[in-house]
């Protein structure tokens, strides 16, 4: 699921950047570039894949 919403902060930074949309600071290209990184890393930790233990 974080890889999903990873490939879609990717999708809306090219957006943002193919545009050439003016954003404030906060909501600019590169920001919501770096998040992509940041989901997959949590998906490649295993945050949110689904696995859990059953008791």
């Amino acid at each position: 699921m974080v890889g999903i919403v990873a490939a879609v902060l990717f999708f809306v930074a090219f957006l943002i950047n193919a545009a050439d949309i003016s954003t404030n600071d906060v909501f600019s290209s590169t920001n919501v570039m770096l998040l992509g990184p940041m989901c997959l890393a949590l998906h490649m930790a295993g945050v949110r894949t689904g696995w859990a233990r059953r008791r």
